[in-house]
C-alpha cells in the first residue's frame, strides 16, 4: 500500500499553502495498492518533533476502502474526522514554533470500519484499530517556519 502527494515528495518540504503560513488546507493525497480485504481506511497526520511531544494535525477514519485519493481542501465522502491537538475536527497544517519539523501522513488499511462518533481522539481511534490493521504506509513531509523553509 502506498500514500503519495502531488504537492510534495517523501522527505521533502511541504509547500506553504498547506501550512498555517499559507491557506492551511490539506494537501492532495493518493492511495494505491490497498489490499482487497480492506473494509476501511484511517489517516493520521502527526508531528513527532513538537516541543510537548507528538502533535496530532489530522485524524480521518472510516474512509471507504474504495477511496483512491483525498483532494486538496476536502475530506473524503462518507468518512469521519477526529479531534486534533488544535482542538478541532479538521485539518490543521504544519505550524512549528521553530526549526524544521517532520509531518507523518500515516495511512492504515483495516479489516472493519471503526464506527466511532465524530470527534474521537487519536488515542480512541488507535485503540479501536488494535487487531484490525491489515497494512500501513506513510508519507513524510518537512516544514520550517516561513522565512527559513525551503519550497
Amino acid at each position: 500500500m502506498t500514500i503519495i502527494s502531488t504537492a510534495f515528495h517523501n522527505n521533502k518540504y511541504i509547500p506553504n499553502k498547506y501550512t498555517c503560513d499559507g491557506e492551511n488546507v490539506n494537501p492532495p493525497l493518493t492511495f494505491s495498492k490497498v489490499t482487497r480485504d480492506t473494509k476501511s481506511l484511517v489517516l493520521i497526520v502527526e508531528d513527532p518533533d513538537a516541543p510537548m511531544g507528538v502533535f496530532t494535525h489530522w485524524v480521518v477514519y472510516d474512509i471507504p476502502s474504495s477511496t483512491l485519493q483525498i483532494l486538496e481542501d476536502q475530506v473524503p465522502a462518507k468518512s469521519t474526522q477526529g479531534m486534533t491537538d488544535f482542538g478541532k475536527t479538521a485539518y490543521g497544517g504544519p505550524c512549528p514554533p521553530s526549526g524544521t519539523h517532520r509531518y507523518f501522513f500515516k495511512l492504515f488499511a483495516l479489516d472493519s470500519p471503526l464506527n466511532l462518533s465524530e470527534g474521537a481522539t487519536k488515542d480512541e481511534v488507535q485503540m479501536k484499530m488494535e487487531g484490525h490493521i491489515l497494512e500501513s504506509s506513510e508519507l513524510i513531509g518537512l516544514y520550517k517556519k516561513k522565512g527559513g523553509g525551503e519550497m
